[in-house]
């Protein structure tokens, strides 16, 4: 079993989508060990896009994700990492099949509806980022 960490984003959340996306990840078998709605800052965003934080387009990410609440979900599943991003589709919306989550409601490279873990690392890191140990069930 592995856990990986989904945020459903702004988009998702002001287009009320959250319901439908939820129920997709349940009904494909994982098991929702975490969740909360919060409304990110600098100082998490930081931390959650290390990797990004020097190239010239953050602060149009972090204007984005600031931009309304947020659902941020810890999903348990058998390969959970790859499930999850097979079931979202590509990053850029536009190039998802339909059928998939991006597919689906996304719109393009931003505005895709959820972000999730790409690796066993990113995951570990991701969830220690946004949950206490004990938050987690």
């Amino acid at each position: 079993m592995e856990r990986t960490l989904i945020i459903f984003k702004p988009d998702c959340i002001k287009r009320k989508l959250e319901g439908k996306v939820l129920d997709i990840f349940l009904s494909k078998g994982f098991n929702l060990k975490a969740c909360k709605m919060m409304k990110l800052d600098m100082d998490i965003l930081s931390r959650h896009y290390d990797h990004l934080k020097d190239m010239p387009f953050f602060p149009g990410i972090v204007d984005f994700m600031t931009s309304d609440n947020v659902m941020v979900l810890v999903f348990e599943a058998e390969n959970a990492i790859s499930k999850a991003r097979e079931l979202l589709g590509p990053t850029d919306s536009k190039k998802a099949d339909k059928g998939t989550i991006r597919g689906d409601f996304g719109t393009d490279m931003r505005m895709n509806v959820c972000h999730a873990s790409d690796s066993v690392e990113s995951a570990e890191r991701e969830i220690a980022n946004f949950f206490l140990p004990e938050e987690i069930f």
